[in-house]
């Protein structure tokens, strides 16, 4: 998918090392189609980190993407040069007034925080209640996925007693539903997070559709609003290094925290990491891109109930 976004953005060259086609926007500009709006709220420290792991899942099937990105204004980054943030994001004043053909909002290391006790919870809200009327349909990552249940369905979260950290393996639930276009019967998923939602609480709403869980990891992928919404507790978007930085970050500082499960061979650090979800990540983002916003959304973004 040729994602136009602008040619100094870091996540440029990284993925033109990988082989990986992106469009800045000088290039895209000479193509007479509407590209599809898509907007990142990157709740992430590491912002560039995981705008070039979105990126690079985003960047795989034909279609033209015009990206935004957005950062809650009521809070502070200590981690990405605020260069950064001034040259590539806007706040949601800048956008409250436009439509987008698709969303996606990450996950936050706020988990072990009661969601009100957030320092943007409340124009977080502000923000989920706005991509109901303005977005066709909205991809929820990791705590952005526990933060959503709870607002929009009560549902509520449950702290773990450790961290679930590692690659686990899961299955579907809906075979017919596109969102699992060319998925095998079992598929894997990096988790790490320190609360959960309960497939009880969950199957009480029948407004909630679970569409995949994992024995080990729990429910993994919830649908709402018949694909306008999807909840999702896993980081399907990882990088093959993530959970190694994760895990040596914490280790570092002397935290209580085990070895990745599933990540490494034979469980050693010092082994390098196998990737085995890379190909279902990237099916997981084309197939939502394509039958969920390609396919839905009004070539009148203005049409957009």
């Amino acid at each position: 998918m040729p994602v136009k976004i602008p040619s100094s953005l870091p996540a440029v060259e990284i993925l033109k090392a990988e082989n990986i086609f992106v469009m800045d926007d000088l290039r895209a500009s000479t193509q007479d189609i509407r590209p599809l709006k898509l907007l990142i709220l990157n709740l992430m420290p590491l912002k560039i980190v995981t705008e070039t792991d979105l990126l690079r899942l985003i960047s795989n099937t034909p279609l033209q993407i015009e990206l935004d990105l957005m950062n809650v204004s009521g809070h502070i980054s200590r981690n990405t040069p605020i260069e950064h943030i001034d040259t590539f994001y806007k706040d949601f004043n800048d956008i409250r007034n436009q439509n987008y053909d698709g969303m996606i909002i990450t996950g936050a290391p706020v988990e072990k925080l009661h969601f009100e006790e957030v320092d943007y919870w409340n124009e977080l809200i502000e923000i989920f209640d706005w991509a109901h009327k303005h977005v066709t349909s909205t991809l929820y990552i990791c705590w952005a996925a526990l933060a959503g249940l709870y607002h929009f369905y009560q549902i509520p979260k449950y702290p773990l007693d450790k961290k679930l950290f590692g690659v686990f393996a899961h299955h579907k639930h809906d075979e017919k539903n596109p969102i699992f276009r060319g998925f095998d019967d079992i598929f894997h998923v990096p988790h790490s997070r320190y609360s959960e939602v309960r497939k009880a609480d969950i199957e009480k709403n029948e407004a909630l559709t679970i569409l995949s869980e994992s024995e080990e990891a729990g429910v993994y992928m919830v649908m709402a609003r018949g694909g306008r919404e999807f909840f999702i507790t896993g980081h399907s978007e990882y990088s093959a290094l993530t959970l190694d930085i994760e895990y040596r970050r914490d280790k570092a500082k002397g935290l209580d925290i085990a070895v990745p499960r599933n990540y490494y061979p034979d469980d050693n650090p010092q082994n390098s990491p196998v990737v085995n979800w890379r190909g279902h990540a990237n099916l997981l983002f084309t197939n939502w891109l394509n039958y969920f916003v390609y396919q839905q959304t009004p070539y009148n973004l203005n049409d957009i109930q």
